[in-house]
């Protein structure tokens, strides 16, 4: 009887230091998470900024994501990411900016525009938001969508179109952080005149 309890405590504090260390080093990632993907808004005719238009839809997303009512499920994001800034572009971030304010979330830029594997990697290995949301140019969303494990041609089709600002991309995961194609979707906003 002795030897069994032994034993029984000799197996338990071999364990405990390799599920600990397998916990540590295992996060969320992306599984059970919701991944939801916008354009920044609409750019202003010269310089990095947003047009007034644009200004108008980044005070909308303060509302609309704050939080996303969609299909019966309640999505407020816990997680803000924006590419990051250039001397040409400051708009994902700036699109995101009242949202950030209101849910007093920060803004995270960092990875450019072309960088969607590395943040397709990050958010794979180091995400503990359920839902989060991620503002980018127009001419990478479907090489990050397609990083993320998603099905770009299906959901955007061959390119986002240059005039589309209204259109917002839902990816959920599974518990193992696959896309769930069924449950994955192209919204189209419906926030301001004409959209």
């Amino acid at each position: 009887m002795r030897l069994r309890l032994f034993l029984f405590l000799l197996l338990c504090s071999l364990l405990s230091p390799v599920s600990a260390h397998h916990a540590d080093k295992s996060g969320r990632g992306l599984a059970d998470a919701t991944v939801l993907i916008v354009r920044h808004a609409e750019k202003a005719d010269a310089g990095p900024g947003l047009s007034a238009r644009g200004e108008q839809r980044a005070q909308a997303y303060a509302s609309y994501f704050a939080p996303l009512r969609l299909d019966g499920e309640t999505l407020q994001p816990q997680r803000l990411i924006a590419t990051r800034d250039s001397k040409e572009s400051e708009r994902p971030r700036l699109t995101l900016t009242p949202l950030a304010a209101r849910l007093g979330l920060p803004i995270e830029q960092n990875w450019a525009d072309d960088q969607v594997d590395a943040l397709a990697k990050s958010l794979r290995e180091q995400n503990e938001a359920p839902v989060l949301l991620i503002a980018w140019h127009h001419g990478h969303i479907d090489k990050l969508v397609d990083a993320l494990g998603g099905d770009a041609k299906a959901l955007i089709g061959k390119h986002w179109p240059e005039d589309v600002y209204n259109w917002l991309i839902v990816l959920r995961f599974d518990h193992h952080g696959r896309v769930v194609e069924s449950r994955s979707e192209r919204v189209q906003e419906h926030l301001l005149p004409g959209d």
